[in-house]
């Protein structure tokens, strides 16, 4: 099944697609935004004394527009929800599967904010509890196609790596490459992460038919409704704990401080 006819199949579900005229609306909206946002900040620069607006600046207040656009996009969340069993699902793990804390994340690989979390928090978390065998991670998808329409193709083929046990390698060079494939056309997308797979030295054929096959649709639109019903509304999404101690749940890409204090005071338990 290609993803063309993915989409066609789920137009009824829950997953939110957008159709090309309306996606470019949306982004025409966005570049608008965005430029909106680089005058305030190219005020806010000239009276600190400088003429430049840097490429951070604008990928900042774009990332921020994204979360903004998404956040208005996703169902809202009931007033009032009955707890609920964070689910890890069998979803990629990194780190010592019988770890007594798990770090549940929902999230999108082209989302900027995720991206910044798997390159400049998750190396603390790796260093000081997850290589230490105290916590593990457990990767759920949680791709909006609505403004990253690369993002579900991206979780299969991280799906398609762990069948390959390079589930961390492939979600690795996502991050670290989001720049090099998040504007591409879906077919440029998916045949740059072909390449990815053959870079791993993984079984090519294999790879490339799981890829195209839309084999993992159904275990990501799982891990999409399941974090719906937990209530996020954004991504990254994090649940920390245990069905013992129960979760703590940190939205965005948070701090490696915010984690810390949570997980020692659960270590501590």
């Amino acid at each position: 099944m290609s993803f063309d006819q993915i989409k066609d199949e789920h137009k009824s579900d829950d997953v939110i697609y957008v159709k090309k005229s309306k996606f470019n609306s949306i982004v025409i909206g966005l570049i608008v935004a965005v430029g909106i946002s680089a005058f305030l900040l190219g005020s806010f620069v000239s009276d600190s004394n400088s003429n430049q607006i840097t490429e951070e600046d604008l990928d900042e207040a774009l990332a921020k527009l994204e979360l903004k656009l998404l956040q208005n996009q996703l169902p809202t969340k009931q007033a009032a929800i009955e707890p609920v069993k964070i689910s890890a699902d069998d979803d990629p793990i990194m780190g010592n599967s019988e770890a007594p804390i798990s770090i549940i994340e929902f999230s999108d690989f082209q989302c900027p904010f995720c991206a910044r979390f798997h390159t400049q928090t998750l190396p603390l978390l790796l260093e000081e509890y997850i290589n230490q065998g105290k916590v593990k991670l457990i990767f759920r998808d949680f791709p909006i196609q609505s403004i990253h329409p690369n993002a579900l193709p991206a979780s299969a083929a991280a799906e398609c790596a762990n069948e390959q046990n390079k589930f961390r390698e492939m979600h690795d060079i996502l991050f670290e490459k989001q720049s090099d494939w998040n504007r591409l056309d879906t077919a440029d997308a998916i045949s740059l992460f072909s390449k990815y797979a053959s870079d791993m030295q993984l079984d090519q054929t294999v790879f490339d038919s799981c890829l195209t096959s839309g084999k993992y649709i159904d275990e990501i639109k799982n891990d999409l409704d399941d974090g719906r019903k937990y209530g996020v509304s954004g991504t990254p999404g994090f649940f920390v704990g245990n069905d013992e101690l129960g979760y703590v749940e940190l939205k965005g890409a948070q701090p490696f401080d915010s984690f810390k204090k949570v997980i020692d005071a659960q270590l501590d338990t």
